[in-house]
């Protein structure tokens, strides 16, 4: 990187946003959103247009990660962990700074919101996990005494539900015996359940987004019937399926529903960017000007009850995410706040899409950001690999590929196959290659970029978390010359154990992980890196979470303790007060000075000073 271009400190990348997430009450009187408290993510409120913000909930172990109001417009509802172990409480706060109220209380609970409207402005739906750890009931919880009742118990295969828009549970998800998904409906909250459809495993999961306004249609998001999943909605009455949204390559990504209607007036086909189709005549001139407004990609993140004021979110390759609150009748936007305001002062790297043909000619898509100030020629590469692996990257903002750009590394994101987004032809050419073809793509993209004269073969490093801290030790353990470095966060290492070990809410989806994965033990020894950490040879870092739910600690200790038993080297941290990913702040940045160290050391980027409070030899095991 031209060494003129100035350093982006991490404090501002990856320490705390300065505001983020904001909600609007119901009755558009107030706003609430994350900000930070003693370096937390607290729950912050203030009147729309008065600067009387104050704070209303704290956690001093933790940031806190999710808001929503409750319907009533005085209290603000928020989740929160232990951790990082992913059992996530409901609390309740209020705007006169009362003491927050936990709701869902207990060791194991995990909370999913279910259902919360400003027309019930004193209860929610939930889904919890307390009678059995393994299933979810849909429950609803009365907000002024705290009573729970279960309103639809978990037969134990039901692996979602969804309320219509009298607060009655009447759609599930399930899952059969060999993987098919089963979507079942009921006439009213009294009702037998009823199949209205039976979807193949091949076509994914469906995703079943909500009621028509007068409760008689279901609208859901599903692959069968065609090779990328549609917007669809089932009549009720008779099971009859109508398309309202299709492409052939891409699939449906989100929705927008109008709070004061319940009418589903838009959705968005995520391509290499975002882009949204209006459903409703009626907003058709409100999807115009957000899209005129900012050159970004939006979503609409609140409203208020009548559907009048929009929360816009836009967020921009090169510039951090800003919020808008826009009128609808005038189109009036005023700006809410900018996310990380401290990094309009740096010059960001502009992120572009591009595609290449695998081995096998099937076309991977991808993007590419180059430093900034320097020619994109024979530079030092790092290879970003997403989670999940039923995941996918997109255009946008993203802390990690503007760090390592801007010290200096080409960044290289590719959504391989298996990645969500591109279709169930291009999800199901992952099924069981967790090792072999959906690493190749990998191998191919870095191919692709050394092929373009971007990428310096002697310097270029992979890096992922999850999914893709996997794929980094498979990269060192299957091919040991093909990376200079590799960094696995939160990687597992052998696929038995991980499957072995998965939280025990996951294992109504058991079938599915062994179809995309398999399930033959021994096949499944074939695909872990564990068996091959004899053949590591490049510098390996590896950074778990303690509490990690997903990929047990298990996972890193066992890699690091075969590499060490061969004489191989390998620079393990271990944060105590984490989980999946690193939520605190503060063990971000130490993760990434070290991090940044690491690459320094074996790819020659540049490199920001270690700060006291990045101090991290004390976290190595």
């Amino acid at each position: 990187m031209n060494d003129t271009t100035p350093l982006i400190p991490r404090d501002k990348l990856f320490g705390s946003a300065e505001r983020s997430q904001p909600r609007i009450s119901p009755d558009g009187a107030h706003l609430a959103y994350l900000a930070p408290h003693e370096g937390k993510m607290s729950v912050w409120v203030r009147s729309r247009d008065r600067d009387d913000a104050r704070m209303i909930a704290h956690d001093p172990s933790r940031p806190i990660p999710w808001i929503a109001w409750q319907g009533d417009g005085a209290h603000v509802l928020y989740l929160q962990d232990s951790g990082g172990n992913e059992n996530y409480h409901l609390f309740q706060a209020a705007l006169d700074g009362t003491a927050p109220r936990e709701l869902t209380p207990g060791d194991q609970v995990r909370c999913q919101p279910l259902a919360i409207d400003h027309r019930r402005p004193h209860d929610v739906l939930v889904q919890l996990n307390e009678r059995n750890p393994a299933f979810f009931d849909a429950c609803r919880i009365d907000l002024r005494s705290g009573a729970i009742e279960i309103v639809a118990e978990n037969p134990g295969d039901v692996v979602g539900w969804l309320a219509d828009n009298d607060h009655a549970v009447r759609a599930a998800v399930a899952q059969d015996a060999d993987g098919r998904s089963i979507i079942r409906v009921r006439d009213d909250a009294a009702s037998a359940w009823r199949e209205l459809d039976r979807i193949d495993a091949e076509d994914d999961i469906p995703n079943p987004i909500g009621f028509s306004p007068d409760n008689r249609s279901l609208y859901v998001i599903t692959a069968k019937g065609a090779n990328a999943a549609r917007l669809v909605r089932y009549d009720l009455r008779d099971g009859t399926i109508e398309t309202l949204l299709a492409d052939e390559a891409y699939d449906v990504h989100s929705t927008y529903v109008d709070p004061a209607t319940n009418a589903l007036v838009a959705a968005a086909v995520l391509r290499e960017r975002l882009e949204w189709s209006v459903l409703d005549p009626a907003y058709r001139t409100t999807f115009e000007r957000l899209r005129e407004h900012r050159d970004g990609d939006f979503t609409v993140a609140d409203a208020t009850a009548d559907g009048n004021t929009l929360v816009v979110r836009y967020t921009f390759d090169v510039s951090p995410n800003a919020y808008d609150l826009v009128d609808r009748a005038t189109g009036d936007a005023r700006t809410l706040f900018v996310e990380r305001p401290a990094l309009l002062d740096y010059t960001l790297a502009p992120m572009r899409p591009i595609r290449f043909a695998a081995r096998d000619g099937l076309t991977i898509h991808g993007y590419l950001t180059l430093p900034v100030g320097v020619e994109a020629k024979q530079l030092p590469t790092v290879l970003l690999v997403h989670g999940g692996p039923w995941h996918r990257d997109r255009w946008g903002y993203d802390d990690t590929v503007q760090w390592l750009a801007n010290r200096g590394y080409a960044v290289l994101q590719v959504n391989f196959r298996s990645s969500t987004g591109y279709g169930k032809a291009f999800l199901n050419a992952g099924n069981r290659q967790w090792a072999g073809a959906m690493r190749t793509d990998l191998l191919d993209a870095r191919d692709w970029a050394i092929a373009q004269g971007i990428a310096d073969p002697a310097r270029f490093a992979i890096v992922g978390g999850s999914y893709g801290g996997y794929a980094v030790l498979t990269a060192l353990a299957f091919t040991p010359d093909a990376f200079t470095c590799g960094v696995d966060i939160v990687g597992p290492s052998n696929l038995n154990t991980l499957i072995g070990s998965i939280p025990p809410y996951w294992e109504p989806l058991i079938k599915i992980f062994h179809q995309r994965m398999g399930e033959d033990p021994a096949f499944l020894d074939t695909q872990s890196p564990l068996f091959k950490a004899d053949r590591i040879a490049a510098p390996l870092l590896i950074a778990q979470g303690a509490n990690d739910p997903r990929v047990k600690q298990a996972e890193s200790d066992q890699i690091a303790a075969a590499m060490r038993a061969n004489g191989i080297p390998v620079t393990y941290i271990l944060f105590p007060d984490e989980g999946h990913g690193f939520a605190n702040p503060r063990n971000n940045k130490r993760f990434t000075a070290l991090a940044e160290t690491f690459l320094a050391e074996h790819l020659g980027g540049r490199l920001e000073p270690t700060h006291a409070d990045e101090e991290y030899t004390s976290l190595l095991a």
